[in-house]
């Protein structure tokens, strides 16, 4: 690079996501897809947590009972789960609806994600761990399930039991989650891009592509116009 360039910044892309929501998953896959049909703009992917059903207890709860309070029942879940199963397929995942036996709170997920971006391993984590859950079916509360993940991604599994068997970074964790939802975000997952705009949902990767590019080449003038409407009086 000669003296007269400068080095582009990029474009923050923050995912605000539940590692157990499934248009979660299926959104980091169109995202992953759109980030590869724009491959030269240089972008920065940061995940934050949010807390799609806080009301389970820490120690989860069986599915079909988590299935009947949010939905009724188990049955009436069975049309969601076809399209969900269905659109996952499309990206190439697998949504194993069968295997899923226990619904986990997902604060200690959270807390692995944020512990593995110190290795540069955040999404590596939160793909692992969507990928036990929603393919294979593991049980994301219990501890040594959460551990062996940790260690598969290269963190250290002994300073990681220690670790959530204590109470680190759970204010954290909290104040992050509840902080989405009092700035207005109550479905996931969103992508703000470039802190100026925003896009709910598991959109196609086309979509979340032209909407990166337009964010990336106008992203001052959109800062300009934010400046100049928190500047207006009320």
């Amino acid at each position: 690079m000669s003296s007269s360039e400068q080095p582009v910044t990029p474009l923050t892309i923050d995912v605000v996501s539940d590692v157990v929501c499934p248009w979660c998953f299926i959104g980091k896959a169109r995202l992953e897809k759109a980030l590869a049909l724009k491959p030269h703009i240089p972008v920065e992917v940061r995940f934050h947590p949010y807390f799609l059903n806080p009301w389970v207890p820490r120690e989860g709860m069986a599915r079909d009972e988590y299935l009947t309070t949010k939905f009724g029942s188990p049955d009436r879940y069975t049309a969601i789960a076809g399209r969900v199963k269905a659109a996952a397929a499309e990206e190439g995942l697998i949504y194993a609806v069968d295997k899923m036996k226990r619904q986990p709170n997902t604060t200690d997920c959270h807390r692995l994600i944020l512990w593995a971006n110190s290795i540069g391993k955040s999404a590596t984590m939160k793909q692992h761990l969507m990928d036990l859950y929603f393919t294979d079916g593991a049980d994301l509360s219990d501890r040594e399930t959460l551990v062996k993940a940790a260690a598969d991604v290269g963190l250290n599994a002994d300073d990681i039991r220690k670790m959530l068997a204590s109470d680190a970074d759970l204010d954290r964790i909290e104040a992050e989650a509840n902080s989405a939802k009092e700035s207005g975000i109550d479905g996931v997952p969103t992508f703000i891009l470039g802190g100026v705009a925003a896009v709910t949902g598991a959109q196609s990767p086309e979509v979340l592509a032209n909407a990166i590019e337009q964010v990336a080449n106008n992203r001052e003038r959109f800062l300009a116009e934010q400046r100049s409407a928190q500047a207006a009086p009320v």
